[in-house]
């Protein structure tokens, strides 16, 4: 068929078109500013149209000569999102029914069973749902409560909240019941959205196999990331826009979403029917438990573990990927000191410099530092610097290297190390070299760390002063080292 995504650069949008491609289906996507999408993998493979939902006109050209079009955009980020998507979505039901559509499909909330008075968010999630509903094409509205999944907003403001806080002061609504549901379910649904027949009309709610307080999913996200038990205190006079400013305070996550997704927790999201399940059915595997899910978002690290350019990645990627659209806020903290220099040495020369690193060589900078951290990791019961290296100057994947293991080496550009030593995260420490234009190398060099819990964080804190020293004094030497090679020495192949 023949489908067009309104909020491909979005969390799900960016998600869901690989699934629709791996589905067979034709892809447009509409993005106001299509450049976001120039390192996404599958942009060779869908037709890129530039437009805004706000404007009529560029939604009859978006929507004409399609079938099925998927609504994904909401604008949370603006204080005035309530009249936004109102615009929004009358633009978009007049275009469906101009261009003759076959159906919509709308990702919405949740609405609260017997409540009136729904928050700002969830109203307005509401109303676009009506009016998609109202437009005179068969519309599917895809009712969700917290979707979890790396890049999710209210995912990040979850792994945010209990990693940087061990002990927490919380409003009445973390006893408040919540039905997750993986992202890979969401997809799920929305895929198959896609060829429903036409008297299928109406609003649908989705939902994982687990009814949950916000309690129970922070206390349970804490034993899946392997931290310590999270002690926490409700206060009644924690109003929803006072803990929207402590979530603010404490978590990356914009305050202009943080705010009416806070709001949005004092209501009971759990879903009052599965109707959907009759016309689609579940995942075949099962729908997702929470800890899985859990366990899925937080499988990779951005820029550790993914391709170091998206465009030569491959699609379709598992929903729990990140992607070059998500926020910089999402996906976890990663703390980065990335040093780059040039350096007269031809590449081969600067390579056999890197691939000939620690052991009997030292690692370039300050070795009285690099010895005293040896001996307090061998004090904590680690493997300390005594491992050496098998080999003076050259590596295999996989083998000791000091207190690092040799994760990645493409020989002769690449080496990547991860840490064994001692430490309240994850370490890596990547070093890259490459042709220059005027005939020498550029060495680039990054160190990566993901926190474990509040412990990892304040041990970055503590030794970033020190990272000049360390890291530059590193990149320094190493550039320094590959220059001074003697030129009768035979360069490394």
């Amino acid at each position: 068929m023949r489908c067009v995504v309104l909020g491909a650069t979005g969390y799900i949008g960016g998600r869901l078109v690989p699934q629709l491609l791996q589905a067979g289906h034709r892809v447009r996507v509409v993005a106001r500013d299509p450049d976001k999408l120039s390192d996404v993998p599958w942009r060779d493979a869908v037709d890129i149209v530039r437009g805004d939902v706000i404007d009529p006109t560029d939604m009859h050209t978006a929507l004409h000569g399609q079938q099925v079009a998927y609504y994904l955009v909401h604008a949370l980020h603006r204080t005035d999102f309530s009249q936004l998507d109102r615009t929004a979505a009358h633009n978009v039901a007049t275009a469906a029914r101009r261009a003759g559509l076959s159906r919509l499909v709308y990702l919405g909330g949740i609405t609260p069973a017997g409540e009136e008075a729904l928050s700002e968010h969830l109203a307005s999630r509401t109303e676009v749902g009506h009016i998609l509903l109202d437009s005179g094409v068969p519309t599917a509205v895809l009712q969700a409560a917290v979707i979890i999944g790396s890049g999710s907003a209210s995912f990040e403001m979850l792994r945010y909240l209990t990693e940087r806080l061990p002990v927490m002061v919380t409003p009445r609504w973390v006893h408040n019941r919540i039905q997750p549901i993986a992202v890979r379910d969401v997809l799920h649904y929305l895929t198959h959205a896609a060829e429903l027949p036409s008297q299928v009309h109406g609003s649908f709610d989705i939902g994982g196999p687990d009814v949950l307080t916000y309690l129970d999913m922070m206390r349970r996200y804490a034993v899946v990331a392997q931290l310590p038990r999270r002690f926490v205190l409700p206060v009644p006079v924690l109003t929803p826009w006072l803990s929207a400013q402590w979530v603010n305070l404490v978590t990356p996550v914009p305050r202009s979403i943080g705010i009416p997704l806070i709001e949005s927790l004092v209501h009971e999201v759990v879903c009052r029917e599965h109707d959907i399940d009759a016309h689609i059915g579940r995942p075949a595997d099962g729908a997702t438990h929470y800890e899985h899910a859990i366990e899925l978002a937080l499988t990779r690290i951005r820029d550790a573990e993914v391709p170091t350019r998206w465009s030569d990645a491959t699609w379709p990627a598992a929903p729990s990927d990140p992607l070059p659209t998500d926020p910089d806020w999402s996906g976890g903290t990663t703390y980065r000191d990335v040093r780059e220099r040039p350096t007269s040495a031809t590449p081969a020369r600067l390579w056999q410099v890197i691939e000939a690193i620690g052991g009997e060589h030292g690692w370039y900078s300050f070795p009285l530092a690099w010895t005293v951290r040896g001996w307090a990791d061998r004090l904590l019961g680690g493997v300390g610097l005594r491992r050496g290296r098998r080999d003076p100057r050259h590596l295999h994947v996989g083998e000791a290297l000091d207190w690092w293991r040799v994760e990645t080496l493409e020989r002769p550009h690449r080496l990547r190390l991860r840490a064994e030593m001692k430490l309240p995260g994850r370490a890596w420490l990547e070093l890259i070299a490459e042709p220059d234009d005027g005939g020498g190398a550029r060495y680039r060099q990054r160190a990566l760390f993901e926190p474990h819990g509040l412990a990892g964080h304040l041990y970055w804190k503590t030794i970033a002063p020190f990272h000049d020293i360390i890291f530059g004094g590193m990149a320094r030497n190493i550039t320094t080292a590959a220059e001074r090679i003697a030129d009768n020495e035979p360069e490394s192949p």
